[in-house]
């Protein structure tokens, strides 16, 4: 029988609405506490997840919990470091919400409290999990596309204030810049589908004049450029200031094939159409909204990898920092105005 993990979430927000479902489904977690800014019902709680669960309000109180053995941080992005070094410290395993933290100082700062404490790691790139990028995954790992010499993977998502998380987003030190806020997505799948060593990172921004977005305190559009170590190159943009549907845009090249969205062509299979896209049956990345994305498989990787002892594939600590040490070299690109940023420049400590 399957290990049950007693949970506890910090946050209770919006994001912790969407794990706690997803982390009782995975029929290996037990949501026991919930470490909240504000009080919270007690009995209200448990007979909403059908589960005793305590609040607390107190961190030193929560992490001191003996049998709490891993730790959802839901909260806000400023605050990941405190509580991600907390937890590692505390010998808790956990799962972190992206971004891993909103400067590389403190992303080295959990990796270092991860290392000395040896527990194990998950971060909320969901993507990498869901039935489109594991199909499109698949497509490339069996040779349909052939080798992708050219990728482009955008984040198209307005974060106005008819979303939750405008009101700190605008701010640096809430949203921290286009990327760090969403569009991390992007460049994230871009990295897995490319799946070679960066050497070099060019990237500019720009920002929308609607008084929506002109009001962030960091340029809301970033386009980057990736050139790859073996030469090849990719391209991601973050533009959360835009008026338009939710749109994850992806176009893979390859020497046998290319794909375009749920679409398709290869020359490994005969006698298709070159004329038409063929298409694949998969549910597209869509949504912004915390309901629709897929953390319940992203978060039976990680309790099946626990249970043996492993890191999770695809999205542990580990995995997100490569993607992270990305985009911080590529703010850093934009904030120079478009220099060239070598990612050897952005150092592991």
């Amino acid at each position: 029988m399957a290990k049950i993990y007693n949970t506890g979430i910090i946050g209770y927000g919006w994001a912790a609405t969407a794990h706690i479902p997803a982390l009782q489904a995975t029929g290996q977690s037990k949501v026991t506490s919930i470490l909240s800014s504000r009080p919270l019902d007690d009995a209200e709680l448990s007979a909403k997840y059908g589960t005793p669960v305590k609040s607390f309000t107190d961190a030193a109180a929560f992490f001191a919990q003996p049998d709490l053995e891993v730790v959802d941080i839901t909260g806000y992005p400023w605050d990941h470091t405190k509580f991600a070094v907390q937890a590692a410290e505390a010998g808790k395993h956990f799962i972190l919400e992206k971004p891993i933290a909103l400067t590389w100082e403190e992303c080295m700062q959990i990796d270092r409290a991860v290392k000395q404490a040896g527990v194990k790691t998950c971060v909320c790139f969901e993507v990498r999990h869901s039935g489109q990028f594991t199909t499109v995954k698949s497509m490339i790992d069996n040779g349909m596309l052939g080798r992708v010499h050219y990728g482009e993977v955008d984040y198209y998502h307005g974060v106005g204030p008819w979303y939750g998380q405008y009101r700190w987003n605008q701010k640096k030190s809430g949203g921290g810049s286009s990327l760090l806020s969403a569009g991390c997505h992007a460049m994230d799948a871009l990295l897995m589908c490319m799946d070679g060593e960066v050497e070099e990172v060019t990237a500019l921004n720009q920002q929308s004049t609607h008084p929506y977005f002109a009001c962030y305190e960091y340029p809301t559009t970033t386009v980057s450029l990736i050139k790859f170590k073996d030469g090849r190159v990719g391209k991601s943009a973050s533009v959360i200031d835009c008026f338009q549907p939710y749109y994850f845009h992806t176009h893979l090249v390859g020497s046998e094939g290319s794909l375009l969205d749920g679409k398709f062509h290869t020359n490994k299979i005969a006698s298709l159409n070159k004329a038409k896209w063929s298409e694949l049956s998969i549910h597209p990345i869509d949504s912004g909204d915390v309901a629709d994305h897929p953390y319940q498989t992203q978060f039976e990787s990680f309790f099946k990898a626990l249970e043996r002892g492993e890191d999770m594939p695809l999205t542990s600590l580990k995995d997100a920092l490569r993607s992270h040490q990305v985009i911080f070299a590529a703010d850093k690109s934009a904030a120079a105005g478009g220099v060239p940023v070598k990612v050897s420049d952005i150092t592991w400590a």
